[in-house]
C-alpha cells in the first residue's frame, strides 16, 4: 500500500500543544502537526539567532565574559537595573570551564547558566547555592568525570554549550555595582574545540521565519541536547514536516503560506494575550526558566525575553494593551496606581522594576531623559495617601510628579515589562499584580 507524505503527517501521533493552545478550527490534521513542529523549533531557532548576534560582537571570543556597561544589553527586554555581564560559555569532553563568583553580600545577584534551547542550568547566588554562593565552579560537558580541586564545585551542562548571565543589583552604589560586575571570572582550562553555530537565516520579531525554518533541520537539532521529556516525539515530528517541505515546490510554498499567514499571527497574539495568565491586563505571573513539556511557552519567552530567569529567582509580566483592551501607543498617556497595601516593593524580597520597550523587536526606546525604567531605586514619589502613581506617555502629567513620568515614543506602539526579582509568594500565586495601564 502506497501512503503519501501528506498522509503520513495526518497520521502522526504528535504530542500535543498545551491545553490553552487551540488550533484553528478549520485546520486540518496535518496543518496542526506542521504547526506544532514549527513553534517547537522555532525555540531553538530564537536562540541560535541570539548566538549569532553576540558572535557578530568585534570583541567576542568562546569562555570571554562581556562586562556591559551600565544600561546597555544587546538582546530583547534588557534589565537596566542591574550590572550585567554575560558569555557564551564552550567544553568539550576533555576540557572544563572555569568560573569564579565573588563574595556578594547586601544586595541581589546571581550567575545563571542556561541551554542551548533556553532552559536554565543553575543560579548561583546565596539561595540556590547555600553551600557555595561564591568561589570556583567547574563547567562541564555532559559525563565528563575527571578529579577536580578542592573546593571547586562541578556544573555539567546539558551540551557543548551554554550561556551565562551574571546580574548584579545597582541598588543606590552603581561604582560598587560595577567592581563586583568585574570580579566575574571566566576561562577554559585548556583549548575546548568549539563547533560553529548552525546558519540561521535573518529574521526579527516582526517577520519571523516561514518554510526556510524546516531546512537543513538536523544540523540545527542535533547541535544541541534538548532536555524537555517531549524532544525525541517534537524532533521526529520537525523531520517528517522538513521531509513534506523538501518533497516538492508546491509543499514547500502550501507550507510557507500557512505559516506566515496563519501560525505566525496567532502566535505573536498568543504570546502577549495568552501565554501565561492574565490579570489586570498583564500577561504573566508563570512559571519560567524551566519548561518541562510546555516548549509551547519555552518559545514564547525566547521570542520576548530570552534568558528569563526561574519563578523563585523572578517574575515577570508584560502589557501591551490597556485597562479598556487598547493596544498601548505612545501618543497616549496612562497610569499605574499602585494601592498604599499594594506597592511592588512589598511583594518581593529583593527588588522590582519596569522598563518600556518598542513592539514588535522589543528593545528600549530613546528618550532625551534617557529614562526607561523605575525600580525600587529610582525617586518616585508617593501620594499623601501612601499610593504610587507611575505616568507613562509623550510628555509629564499635571498632578504626578515628573520623577514619576517614564516617556513613550509618540505615534507608536510599546510594552512593558514589570519584573519582581525574589518574589513574595503574593507574586506567585497570583495574588499580586501589577494594577493596569489605564488611559488618562
Amino acid at each position: 500500500m502506497h501512503v503519501n507524505r501528506r498522509a503520513v503527517l495526518g497520521l502522526m501521533a504528535a504530542a500535543a500543544l498545551p491545553g490553552r493552545w487551540a488550533l484553528a478550527s478549520s485546520a486540518r490534521t496535518d496543518d496542526g502537526v506542521i504547526e506544532q513542529a514549527y513553534l517547537y523549533l522555532l525555540g531553538r531557532m530564537l536562540v541560535l539567532r541570539q548566538e549569532h548576534i553576540d558572535r557578530a560582537k568585534p570583541s567576542f571570543a568562546y569562555n570571554q565574559i562581556n562586562y556591559n556597561p551600565l544600561g546597555s544589553a544587546d538582546f530583547v527586554n534588557p534589565n537596566f537595573d542591574v550590572a550585567y555581564l554575560e558569555a557564551w560559555i564552550a567544553v568539550d569532553d576533555r576540557t572544563p570551564v572555569l568560573l569564579t563568583v565573588p563574595r556578594i553580600t547586601g544586595r541581589y545577584y546571581t550567575a545563571q547558566i542556561l541551554d542551548e534551547w533556553g532552559e536554565v542550568i543553575a543560579n548561583i547566588n546565596e539561595r540556590t547555592f547555600a553551600s557555595q554562593p561564591s568561589g570556583s565552579y567547574a563547567l562541564v560537558a555532559p559525563g565528563w568525570r575527571d578529579d577536580l580541586p578542592a573546593g571547586v564545585a562541578r556544573i555539567e551542562l546539558h551540551s557543548r554549550k551554554a550561556k551565562l548571565l551574571g546580574r548584579v543589583e545597582l541598588k543606590d552604589d552603581p561604582d560598587g555595582a560595577i567592581k563586583l560586575q568585574q570580579a566575574f571570572a571566566l576561562g577554559a582550562l585548556g583549548r575546548p574545540v568549539v563547533f560553529p553555530a548552525p546558519v540561521v537565516p535573518s529574521f526579527n520579531n516582526q517577520d519571523l521565519l516561514g518554510a526556510e525554518i524546516f531546512d537543513d533541520v538536523d544540523a540545527r537539532i542535533d547541535s544541541a541536547f534538548d532536555v524537555s521529556p517531549v524532544a525525541a516525539q517534537m524532533q521526529q515530528q520537525v523531520r517528517a514536516v522538513a521531509e513534506y517541505v523538501a518533497s516538492s515546490a508546491q509543499a514547500r510554498a502550501a507550507v510557507d503560506k500557512l505559516l506566515r499567514e496563519q501560525v505566525v499571527p496567532r502566535f505573536i497574539e498568543y504570546a502577549f494575550t495568552k501565554s501565561a495568565p492574565y490579570r489586570n491586563h498583564w500577561v504573566g505571573g508563570g512559571a519560567t526558566g524551566n519548561y518541562g513539556s510546555d516548549y509551547l511557552l519555552r518559545t514564547v519567552v525566547n521570542y520576548a525575553g530570552i534568558w528569563a530567569n526561574t519563578s523563585g529567582e523572578a517574575v515577570y509580566f508584560g502589557a501591551t494593551r490597556d485597562a479598556n483592551e487598547a493596544p498601548l501607543n505612545g501618543s497616549n498617556s496612562y497610569v499605574m496606581h499602585f494601592p498604599a497595601d499594594q506597592l511592588p516593593q512589598s511583594a518581593v524580597d529583593a527588588y522590582w522594576s519596569v522598563i518600556l520597550v518598542s513592539v514588535p523587536d522589543y528593545r528600549v526606546v530613546p528618550n532625551d531623559l534617557k529614562r526607561y525604567n523605575f525600580n525600587n531605586h529610582s525617586n518616585l514619589k508617593l501620594e499623601a495617601d501612601g499610593s504610587m502613581k507611575i505616568v507613562i506617555g509623550p510628555k509629564a502629567v499635571a498632578g504626578v510628579a515628573e520623577s514619576n513620568w517614564l516617556p513613550a515614543p509618540p505615534g507608536k506602539p510599546f510594552s512593558l515589562t514589570f519584573r519582581m526579582y525574589v518574589p513574595k509568594d503574593a507574586v506567585k500565586t497570583g495574588a499580586w499584580a501589577p494594577p493596569a495601564v489605564t488611559p488618562l
